[in-house]
């Protein structure tokens, strides 16, 4: 449990910096993600720092808060707290100067200290409320 917890700070590390070094580090060349809204997983280290690049690129101060884990064996249940400034272009929608604070759920699951796999849920309505491209 304690090294999960370590591997979970070091992720946190990695997701708010987008560091090569850590993307290599803890992300399997075989891991496997699964992101909302597209048709397709994207794979291993670059798969990831490709999904961080999506987010900065509409939040580029963008920072993951770790709120909560969950762990059994190899796999960690964890509730994030996203916050950033919309500040480019996301989901098509132009930059508003908002800020916003939205939960997310992801599943790791971990093998010989990287992550082979993930599944996130982003509350991407909330998201998109708060930065008024949904109604309230």
């Amino acid at each position: 449990m304690e090294d999960s917890k370590r591997l979970m700070q070091r992720f946190v590390e990695f997701i708010n910096t987008a560091s090569e070094k850590l993307a290599e580090e803890l992300i399997s060349p075989k891991a496997i993600f699964h992101v909302p809204g597209r048709p397709e997983p994207v794979t291993g280290p670059a798969g990831y720092l490709e999904i961080i690049g999506m987010m900065r690129g509409g939040f580029p101060d963008i920072q993951w808060t770790l709120e909560e884990t969950i762990t059994e064996g190899g796999n960690v249940a964890a509730r994030f707290t996203m916050r950033g400034t919309h500040q480019g272009s996301f989901f098509g929608v132009p930059p508003t100067g908002k800020k916003i604070a939205v939960q997310a759920m992801n599943f790791y699951h971990w093998s010989n200290g990287q992550i082979v796999g993930e599944r996130g849920q982003p509350d991407l309505l909330g998201l998109l409320q708060q930065i008024g491209a949904a109604p309230m």
